[in-house]
Parts: structure tokens; C-alpha cells; sequence
């Protein structure tokens, strides 16, 4: 019977052909909205991770205790030994050393005399190693307003609003004027390279980037950082993968009677983000469910209307005699097949839309060029395939199709004789 009802379908392309269009382009909208929604708000989280947190976060435990305050007093030291042991215990993560660090900057006039001053929170960071991902991974390059990024050592970037605050821009020289990782004084000479905009409020009135290298000479820090921020290759953040690793830290290097021994910490065990985290996964949810509902209540429509199309036909077969169960079996085994067809169709449409999404991106750049947007808002948004994906077109195709036709099929049992006659005499 159902190489017989496959001949039907293949024959007769008005009941087929216009169903199974409806239901691939109804699956494949379901499949690549859920592929642009999870990469939408899983990109909300990689910023976060890229410019603060780090998928994971290792530090000393008291610098832990106090990370608000960025307590460079309690940085970690022997970095470059203990960057080697975790690149060698966790080869798929890649790890990069911050130093997070708080001062005035003053900027002095043609005499030498300060003409402005103003308080600044900057940012020490590898700029100048080759191999270093750290400008792209804070999307600098794009988010420069004046100047140009900076090139030797020496150089240091300043928040647009800031530098107009304290009148100086490119070329122009500035101080900071802080405190050493021992508790001393720390005053040191930079040259202002660029300006940039992070559409942040609190970053854009007073932030300084600086590589590296001449904040750990500036601050007295040789071969020490406040955090070392690891990132998984995969680029995205999943408790999953993050937790055997904290396990496996822990496990080596923590000690609990040493304040000053490395502890790591998940992004999501960091300023309050686990409630963010959980609610990202939510809201896709919530939002993929309300598009599949949407889809599902269009797709079972369509099936309600094929089904009450083909009354006519309906008609005729009761009246040679067919079984009302068995058309309304029939019925249902030819929406099977279609939802079924439309489904794979579409599901593989989706997830091709999804893939080039993910890999090359929209750029919305010319869009937000103009807006307060910059280091914190990405100018290429992705879609994010996940194994869901794969399946979750068969609820609104399949399910929804099949519900449809059984609805309009229970006319079928409605039918009486009498009134079958009367209208296939008109």
C-alpha cells in the first residue's frame, strides 16, 4: 500500500507538490531561526568572555576574594612557568595574561606642567607578541576612532570620550601616575596612539590599553599578571566542557592554606553571570519554542486545508464502496510522507543557511559604524549550529502536518450517504 500511495503522490502533484513546499520552507525558517537565535545569545556571552571573564579564570586566591578591586598586590607571579604547565595540561585552551590596574593620567602642556588630569581604569594586554589574537579578540582595530593601533612599546590607546575629556589625542604624550604591585609609586611615561569607543558608558569615560609588557614594566610586575584568562577552541562557553577542567586545576594546584596559590574559576562563577548564563539558555528556548509554535500552528493549517480540499475526491471513494477507516488511514500515511520528505528538505536548507551564517557571519558594521558601539558590540553576528538543530524541524513538519490531516479527516465520518449523492450530482 504504500509503494501504491508514493505512485499517487509522485502522479498527482497537486496534492504533493504545494504541501511539501509549505512544510520544507516552514521547517527550514524553524531550523535557521534557532540557528541565528542560540548565536545571538551565545555571543552576548562570548564578549563578556573575550574582553573580562575568560571561559575560565585563573588567579590567586586571595586576588580572587577581592576581584573587584583588581588587587595587583596579589597578582600571580612566575607567569610564564605557569602558562607553560596549563598549555601542557589543557592543549585545547588558550591562555593569555591580563593585568587589570587603576591611576591618574595627566596630561601636560608645551611647558611640561600638567594641563589635565583624570582618573583611569586600563587594561594591560599582549599587543605586540607575534601569534597575539588579542586586538581581534577585543575587536580594537575596528573600534578606532582616531590614531592608529599602537606599534612599539610605549603606545597606549584611550577612550575617545577620555581623551577629548583631558584635550590630548594621537602623538600626544601622557603620565600615569599609580601605585607598584609592592605598594610604591608607579609614574611612567606613554604616548597616545589611537583613540577608540567601547560603547560602555563607564569604559568610554576614563579606560587606557596598553600592551602588556610596559604595564608589567610600569607597575613592577616583571613576569606577573592579575588573571590569566583561558578560552576554549571551540570559541564558545558550555559548562560541560568548563567543569572537568576546574576539576582537574583544582586537583594539581590548589592549596588552601596558601592565599597565594592559583585557584580557577568557570565563567559562569564570576561577577554574578550564572544567572545570565542560565537565562540566555532559557530565553532561546522560550523564543525557539514561540517560532516552532508558530510554525507548527501554520504548517497544521495547511494540512487542515488539504484535507478539506479533497473532499470531493473523498466523496467518490466512499461511494465506490471504500472504507471510511481506510481512507482516513490513507489520508494520514500520505501526510506522513510528505511532512516526512518536507522535513529532511528543509531541516537540510536550514542547517546549510545555519553553516554559512556560522562560518562567515553578517556583517552589521555599516550599521552600528555611527551608533555608541564598539569593543562590546560584535559587527559580525552568527547563527550557532547545535545537535538540537538536527532534529527539532520534525515537530512543526511532521507532527504538525499529521495533526492537521487527522482534524480534517474527521469529516470523514460525518459522511452520509444521502448527502454524498446530493453532492456528487452537483
Amino acid at each position: 500500500m504504500i509503494k501504491f500511495l508514493l505512485k499517487g503522490l509522485f502522479r498527482d502533484k497537486s496534492r504533493s507538490l504545494l504541501p511539501l513546499i509549505v512544510v520544507a520552507i516552514g521547517v527550514m525558517l524553524a531550523v535557521f531561526m534557532r540557528g541565528y537565535i542560540n548565536g545571538i545569545m551565545v555571543d552576548m556571552i562570548e564578549q563578556t568572555a573575550r574582553f573580562n571573564t575568560g571561559h575560565v579564570k585563573v588567579m590567586t586566591k586571595a586576588y580572587s576574594d577581592n576581584m573587584s578591586q583588581a588587587p595587583n598586590d596579589l597578582a600571580l607571579t612566575n607567569v610564564s612557568e605557569l602558562k607553560k604547565n596549563l598549555r601542557n595540561d589543557f592543549p585545547d585552551i588558550e591562555w593569555v595574561s591580563r593585568i587589570k590596574f587603576g591611576g591618574l593620567i595627566d596630561v601636560p602642556d608645551e611647558n611640561g606642567e600638567t594641563k589635565s588630569q583624570g582618573p583611569a581604569m586600563g587594561i594591560g594586554l599582549d599587543l605586540f607578541s607575534p601569534g597575539s589574537d588579542e586586538a581581534r579578540r577585543l575587536n580594537l582595530e575596528r573600534s578606532l576612532v582616531r590614531g592608529s593601533m599602537p606599534d612599539s612599546e610605549g603606545e597606549v590607546l584611550l577612550s575617545e570620550d577620555f581623551s577629548r575629556k583631558l584635550d590630548t589625542g594621537p602623538a600626544k604624550d601622557v603620565t600615569l601616575i599609580g601605585s607598584t604591585m609592592n605598594g610604591g609609586m608607579a609614574i611612567f611615561n606613554f604616548r597616545v596612539a589611537g583613540t577608540v569607543r567601547f560603547g560602555n558608558t563607564g569604559m568610554d569615560r576614563g579606560t587606557v590599553i596598553a600592551d602588556l609588557q610596559d604595564v608589567q614594566h610600569a607597575l613592577n610586575m616583571d613576569d606577573a599578571a592579575g588573571e590569566i584568562l583561558g578560552l576554549f577552541d571551540s570559541g564558545y562557553y558550555e559548562d560541560e566542557t568548563a567543569a572537568p577542567v576546574v576539576r582537574k586545576f583544582e586537583d594539581k594546584y590548589t592549596d588552601e592554606n596558601d592565599e597565594y596559590a592559583p585557584v580557577m574559576l568557570r565563567l559562569r562563577d564570576q561577577e554574578g553571570l550564572s544567572i545570565y548564563v542560565d537565562m540566555s539558555k532559557s530565553m532561546g528556548f522560550i523564543i525557539t519554542f514561540i517560532f516552532i509554535v508558530a510554525m507548527s500552528l501554520v504548517l497544521w493549517n495547511a494540512g487542515l486545508l488539504g484535507g478539506l480540499r479533497r473532499y470531493g475526491e473523498i466523496g467518490i471513494r466512499l461511494a465506490i464502496g471504500e472504507e471510511k477507516g481506510h481512507i482516513y488511514k490513507t489520508m494520514i500515511y500520505e501526510s506522513v510522507m510528505i511532512g516526512f520528505a518536507g522535513t529532511i528538505i528543509g531541516t537540510a536548507f536550514g542547517l546549510g543557511l545555519s553553516w554559512l551564517m556560522q562560518t562567515y557571519g553578517l556583517d552589521i558594521s555599516e550599521f552600528t559604524k555611527n551608533a555608541t558601539t564598539g569593543v562590546m558590540m560584535p559587527d559580525v553576528v552568527r547563527a550557532r549550529i547545535t545537535p538540537p538543530d538536527f532534529y527539532i524541524g520534525f515537530i512543526p513538519g511532521v507532527l504538525s502536518t499529521v495533526t492537521g490531516t487527522m482534524l480534517a479527516g474527521i469529516g470523514i465520518y460525518k459522511r452520509k450517504t444521502a448527502q454524498l449523492f446530493k453532492e456528487l450530482e452537483t
